[in-house]
């Protein structure tokens, strides 16, 4: 008798505790996920802190940047052990076009978290408040916000706190955002180890839908690996042939167009031809006739200086005191600017259009274009050709969709390498020479 009732009592302790595992686990279980309380914002970035900590340590100690040390993958990888983190797994960015940011990062022990604020408000002092009864360090000045869980912790900058916030602590297992989805989904950049994705207000008022970016670095440059879907499908595409200026090193600025635009011409609803209407509106440029007059290719190069012969008259006196005028030459230099296009028949109506609104000025044999210096002209087959220097430009054969700009001393190069459909592929390399100085990137 003893031993059924104990046999009866471990099976009830035996059934209590089964009911009671399968309540935490389900519990547990349906918890959302990381990705889960991701907030929707106009740009996402997925990192792997510590593989790029690897791949950018080069380029710290090759510019010898101070405290590099702190950047290294085994000094973050400690800390965050230490404090309760795992960076093993991606940290998850997101950021607004008004300039406000928020990150989540995986947790691992949430107890360890407090002991990592405490340090931290012996350096930067906080304030603790309550939201949604949940403890919420917060440094006022900064609008800069800290709360955790048990598997998470969640940094804001900003102003909208609240409403993130509020999204965070709400989430629900399996109902991920939808252009977060979209974005962790894709398989291009998959194994990329950071990646920013853009689906702003500001790209789709030009028909984009999505910009992806990703980087590649050395020890002295970033390459930004970059993906563009639009809207409908692009009303223009890439040539195989066509002549362009050469770049040199003294380019500050470098353009080269090698595209098929019959198609473009009779779209003017296309975002990229509103774009360029609004755009020309400013100086009162003849867009249609430019494009019904434009073959596609543009060539544009402007940097250094040329050195020309001018030729001017000087009054002289002579032994008898009486002025003379005096035809003499000096050598000077000015700007270098040069620039080829290529034009169709309806070219030279372009050009006395342009010459009659006063963007196109001629001087005697010379032109400018608005604030250009005085150019020489001359044609090489269908291209209208204009430069600072005596000498004529070279031309060569190029295909390449390509360009440099130098914002303020930083040297930006883009390449347009491919378009298909609705999407185009490139890149865009600077040096990061002038981005670790500080306040010297733009």
């Amino acid at each position: 008798m003893f031993k059924k009732i104990s046999l009866i009592f471990f099976l009830a302790i035996l059934l209590a505790g089964f009911l009671f595992v399968r309540h935490f686990w389900s519990e547990k279980s349906e918890s959302p996920l990381l990705v889960d309380r991701l907030p929707t914002a106009d740009f996402l970035i997925r990192a792997n802190i510590l593989d790029v900590a690897r791949e950018t340590s080069g380029m710290l100690h090759y510019n010898k940047i101070p405290f590099r040390d702190f950047f290294s993958q085994e000094f973050l990888l400690g800390q965050a052990k230490s404090y309760g983190l795992n960076l093993q797994r991606p940290v998850y960015i997101f950021a607004q076009e008004s300039g406000d940011w928020g990150a989540l990062v995986h947790v691992t022990d949430s107890s360890k978290i407090q002991a990592g604020l405490t340090r931290i408000d012996k350096i930067k002092p906080f304030r603790d408040t309550i939201i949604y009864k949940q403890k919420v360090a917060y440094w006022p000045k900064e609008k800069l916000y800290l709360n955790y869980g048990e598997n998470y912790l969640f940094v804001y900058k900003g102003d909208n706190f609240e409403f993130k916030f509020f999204h965070v602590l709400q989430a629900q297992r399996g109902e991920i955002e939808a252009s977060w989805k979209d974005f962790l989904s894709m398989n291009r950049f998959k194994k990329e180890n950071l990646v920013l994705y853009a689906n702003s207000k500001g790209l789709k008022k030009y028909g984009v839908e999505k910009a992806v970016f990703s980087h590649d670095s050395d020890s002295t440059s970033l390459t930004m690996l970059s993906y563009v879907k639009c809207q409908k499908p692009l009303n223009f595409s890439q040539k195989k042939n066509g002549l362009s200026l050469e770049e040199n090193y003294f380019s500050s600025k470098f353009l080269n167009l090698h595209l098929n635009i019959n198609e473009f011409r009779n779209h003017p609803e296309d975002p990229l031809y509103r774009l360029m209407t609004q755009m020309s509106k400013k100086i009162s440029f003849p867009l249609k006739e430019f494009l019904a007059a434009w073959e596609g290719d543009l060539s544009f190069r402007q940097g250094g200086k040329q050195k020309v012969t001018e030729t001017y008259i000087e009054s002289e006196l002579d032994e008898n005191f009486e002025i003379s005028e005096v035809v003499k030459t000096r050598e000077l230099y000015v700007p270098g600017f040069s620039l080829a296009i290529s034009l169709n028949g309806k070219g030279q109506s372009f050009m006395n259009k342009i010459i009659n609104k006063g963007i196109l000025t001629q001087e005697e044999e010379k032109y400018r274009f608005l604030g250009s210096p005085a150019l020489n002209f001359y044609r090489l087959q269908n291209y209208y050709v204009f430069t600072s220097g005596e000498n004529r430009p070279r031309l060569s054969n190029n295909e390449q969709n390509n360009g440099v700009w130098n914002q303020n001393g930083t040297k930006f190069q883009f390449h347009l390498d491919s378009l298909k459909g609705n999407e185009a592929f490139g890149k865009v390399h600077f040096p990061v020479n002038r981005l670790i100085e500080r306040n010297k990137f733009f």
